[in-house]
């Protein structure tokens, strides 16, 4: 008999993030702003939302708790740089609804996969892609992506087709297209999209990537 643990049951990607194919990414986002961000990104057709952890983390998981009361009827609202259990228990306690990790941590992992909980773990090699799917990864956050780029993620796809893979770092309205077309089930973006956290400008660029996305075709 195998020494091994079984895998568990992994949580499957959830609908907003499978069909929207966009998870909009708020680093260091002050809680006093995520009202306006929140909004302005589910007005203009975003449907999932990543607030990170950052320190002060306190202040984070305000944040996230503000974006899941006032807009969780409009967009699924998340966690982002979490890198323990203790964390991802603190997260889930203030409204999140699935979590996104910087790095390929299997007891983590295994944790959210556990309990049911969508876990976007962050992988850049073969080898760290395929251990955070065999722990029971929902997909996997190629990060950071424009290192390799779509080709890269192109020829990840060759050996792993069955392992569903989120680039984030870099990506943008310009190169949206291509992610996609590489296998991309979704893209994260964060500056590039939040910005200065002006709601105008954050509605505006938010249009602008959603249609570049319905321009690259329906997803897998």
């Amino acid at each position: 008999m195998s020494s091994l643990s079984p895998t568990p049951a992994r949580a499957p990607i959830p609908a907003p993030v499978r069909e929207g194919r966009l998870v909009a990414i708020g680093r260091r986002l002050a809680s006093d702003r995520t009202d306006a961000v929140a909004g302005a990104l589910a007005d203009a057709g975003v449907r999932a939302f990543e607030i990170t952890l950052n320190e002060p983390e306190a202040d984070a998981l305000l944040a996230i708790g503000i974006a899941a009361r006032r807009h969780g009827d409009r967009m699924l609202v998340g966690a982002g740089t979490v890198r323990s259990i203790p964390a991802a228990r603190r997260a889930i306690d203030a409204g999140a609804t699935f979590l996104v990790a910087p790095h390929t941590d299997e007891a983590l992992i295994r944790w959210a996969a556990g309990r049911g909980i969508p876990i976007f773990p962050g992988g850049f090699t073969p080898t760290e892609v395929h251990r955070a799917w065999e722990a029971g990864a929902t997909a996997v956050k190629l990060f950071p992506a424009t290192v390799g780029g779509p080709g890269y993620l192109r020829e990840l796809a060759g050996p792993f087709p069955e392992i569903p893979i989120i680039p984030t770092g870099g990506v943008s309205a310009e190169n949206v297209a291509a992610f996609l077309a590489a296998g991309a089930v979704a893209v994260g973006l964060g500056g590039r999209l939040i910005g200065d956290g002006d709601p105008a400008g954050v509605r505006e660029r938010a249009a602008a990537v959603i249609a570049a996305i319905a321009a690259a075709g329906p997803g897998a």
